[in-house]
């Protein structure tokens, strides 16, 4: 019996997925959750063969937390579930080493393959993304930028960024600056919208 934990905050998309996967004779969700904060932990207690991650999580994001898991539990294998079919998510995806990437419009049944798949071994990746991002560009931004334009997707102003990061308010506006610059954009919002349309931003 393939053991899975599942995590996505949107109550019935969970529910739904539950039911799914209970259908096969061969996997049971042994733990669901709805934020990625909880994962490590209930992974810790429940020791399942897969976890199915949601990327947009409160507390944590999926890749970070699919991260974590491959560094402390590297047994359990990922599969990412998302809406997010963008180039750059899917190589952020595979630098944080989660054994699967599929969309949540595929049918049902590829979802139950996938996860035995995943567990077998194998990396599976929905075929069309794996495509788009054949073809795609890698991140101009440097990690630091990245951090700080996330921030700044989040809501966070300079002094806010400066005292989190421990840099100076002058610096973090400097990375911010550079940001617009590398991605030709017209102002920070731009910058913003740009990096998520690339994927380069959750």
């Amino acid at each position: 019996m393939i053991q899975i934990l599942l995590a996505e905050d949107m109550h019935m998309v969970r529910g739904a997925l539950v039911a799914l996967l209970n259908l096969e004779d061969d996997l049971k969700v042994v733990a669901e959750l709805e934020r990625g904060d909880q994962i490590l932990n209930a992974a810790r207690e429940h020791r399942p063969d897969v976890a199915i991650i949601d990327i947009d999580l409160p507390g944590l994001d999926g890749l970070s937390a699919a991260q974590l898991l491959h560094e402390r539990l590297p047994e359990c294998r990922t599969l990412i579930l998302t809406s997010l079919g963008r180039p750059g998510t899917l190589r952020r995806a595979m630098s944080a080493h989660v054994s699967g990437f599929l969309l949540k419009d595929a049918p049902p049944s590829d979802l139950a393959q996938a996860v035995r798949r995943v567990v077998a071994g194998h990396r599976v990746v929905d075929p069309q993304l794996a495509l788009a991002a054949w073809g795609g560009s890698e991140s101009p931004l440097t990690i630091r930028e990245t951090e700080v334009l996330q921030m700044a997707a989040q809501g966070s102003e300079p002094q806010e960024m400066a005292a989190q990061l421990q840099l100076s308010v002058g610096t973090v506006r400097n990375y911010l600056t550079s940001v617009v610059i590398k991605l030709n954009a017209r102002n920070r919002v731009d910058a913003i919208r740009i990096a998520r349309e690339s994927g380069w931003l959750l």
